[in-house]
């Protein structure tokens, strides 16, 4: 996608990593076999995916999402004189991670940062994009060296853009509605037992939904909402396995039982409006609020945002200059290591039954 060079620091080009989706209906069923491989998933669980997938016309948003995301990159990149090629490689579907880094080293790239688009900590939300970048090394030939960055989910920019977007689904709100509506944050949930595993042994584990509390706090906050809830959606797990909960379905159930008559839902653990996103909170979660008269108004992602692009570049910048990381949180943000490897010694250590997301 462009002439290598290495003037900034040892760096070559950028990598942008994502969970990646299908684009036509006959991709449906294969991805999410990809998706699930070796984890027991129920057929009939990808058969009901596959029907949310049909929906939408057997067409995930998420890939076409990334590029536009990488395009802007790109501008932002060209404005500052930052000259790193960018490629584009995914865990699930095409353009698969492990054929792009094998076009990385046809290329010549010797030295590569990777943006995840994944803000958190945690196996599923960190370590496994590790694991991306090691399997896809592996596979090729003259590999060349990925560098991951780092945690993003309480960058200021990040904060900034969920907080605008909050304002303005108050503002959507029937006038009646924006007195006393009750913010929701909602995440993708997975199971206890890995997010117990998550971060270093000595940060007492837990770091993914510590993060995710934490990133809500300060939302809420420079929203200018005093009181919040957190919730999660999107398991996909069997139901004998206990998940991070409440459901934002039943949540809203329950805050409906509360005398709440209006909702503001924002998807903090969400960086662009992909499958999850317009099926389980356009979809679900807008059927179960009104089957309990409840008016509900979703607060957009910020991948459409311009200062998304912005921040991409930022942490970029932090990475070439080495400045100190920017952050407005106090929970651990780590992530920034070489050619997979982990954080440290057990960080988020696979548990026994790992998380299976079968939406994107």
């Amino acid at each position: 996608m462009g002439v290598c060079n290495e003037d900034q620091q040892g760096y070559d080009a950028l990598l942008f990593l994502s969970f990646g989706g299908p684009e036509k209906p006959a991709d449906v069923r294969p991805f999410l076999e990809n998706v699930t491989r070796g984890r027991n998933v129920p057929p009939e669980r990808l058969d009901d995916v596959a029907e949310h997938y049909m929906h939408f016309g057997g067409v995930s948003p998420i890939n076409a999402l990334n590029r536009d995301i990488i395009n802007r990159v790109a501008e932002e990149l060209s404005g500052r004189g930052i000259r790193l090629p960018i490629y584009f490689g995914n865990r699930n579907w095409h353009p698969m991670v492990e054929d792009t880094v094998a076009e990385m080293s046809r290329d010549g790239v010797k030295r590569a940062l990777v943006f995840p688009t994944s803000a958190w900590g945690g196996y599923s939300g960190c370590r496994q994009y590790h694991e991306d970048i090691a399997r896809a090394r592996e596979s090729v030939d003259d590999a060349p060296d990925l560098r991951k960055l780092r945690h993003y989910y309480d960058h200021p920019l990040m904060v900034e853009m969920f907080a605008d977007a909050i304002r303005a689904a108050q503002a959507q709100l029937s006038p009646s509605g924006r007195e006393g509506a009750r913010l929701v944050f909602t995440a993708h949930s997975v199971p206890e037992s890995a997010d117990a595993h998550g971060g270093l042994p000595d940060d007492g584990g837990y770091l993914y939904s510590r993060q995710v509390n934490e990133a809500a706090a300060l939302c809420a906050s420079k929203a200018g909402f005093a009181e919040f809830d957190v919730v999660w959606q999107s398991r996909s797990g069997p139901p004998q396995i206990p998940w991070l909960e409440p459901d934002i379905c039943d949540h809203i159930e329950y805050v409906a039982a509360q005398g709440h008559r209006s909702v503001i839902v924002c998807p903090v653990g969400f960086v662009s409006d992909h499958l999850e996103v317009v099926w389980d909170l356009d979809t679900e979660a807008q059927e179960a609020a009104a089957e309990h008269n409840v008016e509900l108004v979703r607060a957009a992602t910020p991948g459409t945002d311009s200062r998304f692009a912005t921040m991409i570049v930022d942490l970029i910048d932090e990475e070439l200059s080495g400045a100190q990381a920017v952050r407005l949180g106090a929970q651990p943000s780590r992530g920034a290591t070489l050619n997979g490897e982990p954080c440290g010694e057990g960080c988020c250590q696979i548990p026994r039954r790992r998380p299976a997301s079968a939406q994107a």
